[in-house]
């Protein structure tokens, strides 16, 4: 079973890219990890933010994309619903162009060796160093009710997801920058003490920022139920865009002239729209030439169009759910020979070898 790249058609509503390898050269053939939590429907942030690099990235580099379900544990869940997540995170991997024959895509549960490093890792990681880390602090404050010892790891066991594989390069949004310095400062720790072995990973720096939800405040997110989700109909597009966009709010009748440089949807046209039709809502917004909901038909034009192939592949994809798995498992068996052997080595150099 494979999985087809997406096309967007016209090439300049590309949504993809990458701007740049910090620290990387001769990258070609060399190995990187990204994982993503199985929360869930994804919506177009994820897929800007994240998925619409890998793509590119899986025809440069040696490409392990992990489902990381052991990071999903740290918040409250039902356990019947984890195996339907992790079978729309792969769908919507898979979907968005991931294509197993160039790239891993493995299930992080099923390496166990994830787990054992991030305990060896954990032993050469000062504990301030965790605490400084914002994500912590903004995750206990979601779920002050639930603030357990594994949102204090979860940046050991972010570090050991990329070391175990060796990897020389991570992609990262700007608010995952933090952990993969502390991932670097980790691999310094682990190197200074026990011999030089694990790479510091460089960062990819996507071409995408963050994508601001439909309330035109917050970053897209689930629990604020301001996204447009990967499979959401295109009717339900269309309404949610033309009711709940916010849109320049000194912009109360048509015939008022608005600010595109303050308009959520304008930044959204930025994303989905050509150059020449940035400019032309841009003007027509300026002089009052349109309404509100002229520039939002424009912009819902063009996200269905990016989702339109997308979501036909995640039909497909739904019809076959057991090569859906048969995907995740295989390329989880290829993640964990590579595994087993930087645990082998690392065990090695620490000394953990009695009963060897």
């Amino acid at each position: 079973m494979t999985a087809n790249t997406p096309t967007t058609g016209d090439s300049k509503r590309s949504v993809t890219g990458v701007t740049s390898v910090t620290g990387v050269t001769g990258v070609t053939g060399q190995r990187i990890f990204s994982g993503i939590q199985p929360s869930g429907r994804l919506h177009i942030g994820n897929y800007l933010g994240a998925i619409s690099q890998f793509v590119p990235l899986q025809e440069e580099y040696e490409c392990i994309f992990g489902i990381v379900d052991l990071h999903a544990m740290t918040q409250l869940y039902e356990k019947d619903e984890m195996s339907q997540r992790i079978t729309n995170a792969a769908v919507n991997y898979l979907a968005c162009g991931l294509d197993p024959n160039k790239a891993t895509l493995m299930l992080q549960s099923g390496v166990a060796e994830h787990a054992e490093l991030a305990w060896i890792l954990s032993t050469v990681t000062p504990l301030p160093w965790i605490q400084r880390v914002p994500t912590f602090k903004e995750k206990a404050r979601h779920q002050p009710d639930n603030v357990n010892m594994g949102l204090l790891n979860y940046p050991v066991l972010m570090a050991a997801d990329i070391l175990i594989y060796k990897s020389v390069a991570v992609p990262v949004g700007e608010d995952q920058r933090p952990h993969l310095e502390l991932t670097r400062e980790i691999a310094r720790a682990f190197n200074a003490r026990f011999g030089s072995f694990f790479p510091e990973p460089a960062e990819i720096i996507g071409s995408q920022a963050r994508v601001i939800g439909l309330d035109g405040k917050n970053r897209m997110s689930k629990s604020l139920d301001n996204c447009i989700y990967l499979d959401d109909e295109p009717d339900v597009i269309r309404e949610k865009i033309a009711k709940q966009g916010v849109t320049d709010p000194a912009r109360v009748k048509r015939t008022d002239p608005g600010n595109p440089d303050i308009c959520n949807i304008f930044t959204w046209h930025k994303l989905f729209s050509t150059k020449e039709e940035q400019a032309y809502c841009a003007k027509e917004c300026r002089k009052a030439g349109f309404g509100c909901l002229d520039c939002k038909a424009i912009l819902i034009k063009n996200i269905l169009a990016v989702l339109e192939p997308i979501q036909e592949r995640q039909k497909e994809l739904m019809a076959d759910l057991d090569g859906v798995k048969e995907i995740i498992r295989d390329g989880t068996d290829r993640a964990r020979k590579i595994a087993q052997e930087t645990m082998k080595e690392v065990r090695e150099i620490t000394g953990l070898t009695y009963l060897s």
